[in-house]
């Protein structure tokens, strides 16, 4: 029986992604690479590390580490310039009604700073535990980011759910080892399908987590 649940945080809890988009875009701009919101969606869960090198290495452009921070303030900067970033419909009241039964984690390739702004506003006193990008020296695809929650809370690997969106994360969690199920929010769903389910929207998902909790019970 599952008694933990562990949640990527941009586009399964948070609908965010369309700003860390605009906030990467701008960015990248500024250096003279043009992106559009599907490649940031594509390769969604990785870190900011991970982000800039994929899309430099697309564009055929050489990083620095001195360059790499200086993209890295840029699209906090400008990310913390949107205000409109909101919790999926439904989230929040289920994982507060259901905060003592499960271990609740969420494991974010996003800055510390960011993650920690959204989920104080959006999910005050849920989580036990934040993981972002920051915490790990390996992020998403590897197994790192999820394996660290695992260890985090003592647990067996067989009484944890991951819950993705992003191809990514998706393959972080299955090189950890773990049961992933995935909701389709910006990307192809034929994307996801390494996952164990994918869900079309989060009406799905959460029906699928007050089923798991009616069994828990």
């Amino acid at each position: 029986m599952f008694n933990t649940l562990i949640f990527d945080a941009d586009g399964v809890l948070v609908n965010s992604m369309p700003f860390h988009a605009d906030a990467w875009i701008q960015t990248f701009s500024e250096v003279g690479i043009d992106v559009v919101r599907q490649e940031i969606y594509d390769i969604e869960g990785s870190n900011f590390v991970g982000v800039i090198k994929l899309i430099f290495k697309k564009a055929g452009r050489e990083t620095t580490t001195e360059l790499i921070e200086k993209l890295r303030m840029r699209k906090r900067e400008l990310f913390f310039l949107y205000e409109k970033v909101t919790a999926f419909e439904g989230m929040y009241d289920f994982l507060k009604e259901k905060k003592d039964k499960y271990n609740l984690a969420v494991v974010s390739g996003s800055d510390r700073p960011i993650i920690d702004k959204m989920f104080n506003k959006l999910y005050p006193d849920i989580f036990d535990l934040l993981i972002t990008g920051a915490d790990v020296t390996h992020g998403k695809p590897h197994p790192e980011p999820y394996l660290k929650a695992v260890e985090n809370f003592g647990v067996e690997k067989e009484k944890c759910i991951v819950i993705e969106n992003a191809p990514l994360g998706v393959e972080s969690a299955k090189n950890a080892g773990l049961y992933c199920v995935a909701v389709s929010t910006h990307v192809d769903p034929k994307k996801l399908e390494k996952a164990d389910k994918v869900f079309n929207d989060h009406s799905e998902l959460l029906e699928f987590l007050r089923e798991l909790d009616l069994k828990k019970e």
